[in-house]
């Protein structure tokens, strides 16, 4: 059945980890959006190096399940406390699971190592073209790039990605932001820099419906995953301000997710 507009406006998180830092928490939740409901679906894919022998040398896990649990119950947390929008539990589905057509917002992490089957890439097609959005996150450089271009390119072969410019409302339908926002993975912070495998520009890209809407958001070059696992950590003040930046762009591809 069809993504409806119930189901556009039916997801949410309910936070399971108190912040430490009280300059995160806004004085009371932003009203603009009450009504809306979201969830956070994190995807469980296949990937290159599955029922490999170097499936667990960098990962030391599965690259769908990076910055998990952490990262979504904070993003949860904030999004709720930050605006109106009630708030879900988060959950994991992969993309044969038939929930996934009640959800309207759906999250990959790492996908430059994303390889999809034949089965996936007609869900993924339809889900997104019934209205759902899909944010990719978390992959860096011209060679994680090329793996996950080229799986765009069987869900899409016809439609482009292209970047989405600075005057598009994603960037100022919640919060204002000037430009788009490279978030330093932890690692990549403790080495003073805020790029990682070449990645040095952060990008937002997306590929369009007939209708002109973005279908996906693509976070290219820069890390909101992690920017939402470690916003607790007290040992790193300094990476406060990624942080900020990470919340403040997701909850703006939320907001105009659900209301598009």
């Amino acid at each position: 059945m069809p993504l409806v507009v119930a189901a556009v406006l039916g997801l949410t998180l309910v936070p399971t980890l108190q912040p430490r830092v009280g300059a995160q928490l806004p004085d009371a939740p932003d009203q603009r959006y009450a009504g809306l409901q979201w969830r956070f679906v994190r995807i469980k894919y296949h990937y290159l190096t599955e029922g490999t022998r170097f499936q667990q040398q960098e990962y030391y896990g599965e690259p769908w399940y990076i910055d998990a649990p952490a990262a979504e119950q904070n993003l949860s947390r904030r999004v709720k406390t930050a605006t109106a929008i009630q708030v879900e539990d988060p959950i994991v589905l992969s993309l044969d699971d038939p929930r996934l057509f009640t959800y309207p917002w759906i999250y990959f992490v790492e996908p430059g190592n994303l390889k999809m089957l034949d089965t996936d890439v007609a869900t993924l097609r339809e889900f997104l073209l019934r209205g759902g959005t899909a944010t990719f996150d978390d992959f860096h450089g011209p060679i994680e790039w090329d793996n996950f271009a080229r799986e765009m390119k069987r869900v899409f072969p016809d439609r482009p990605i292209v970047e989405v410019t600075k005057d598009h409302p994603v960037f100022s339908c919640f919060y204002k932001i000037d430009s788009y926002p490279q978030v330093a993975g932890l690692g990549s912070f403790l080495a003073g820099r805020s790029w990682e495998k070449g990645g040095f520009i952060a990008h937002l890209r997306t590929i369009l419906d007939d209708t002109g809407r973005p279908m996906v958001f693509i976070n290219w070059n820069t890390d909101m995953g992690d920017g939402w696992e470690w916003s607790n950590v007290e040992e790193y003040p300094g990476y406060i301000k990624y942080t900020a930046m990470a919340y403040r762009m997701a909850i703006n591809e939320i907001v105009y997710s659900l209301t598009h």
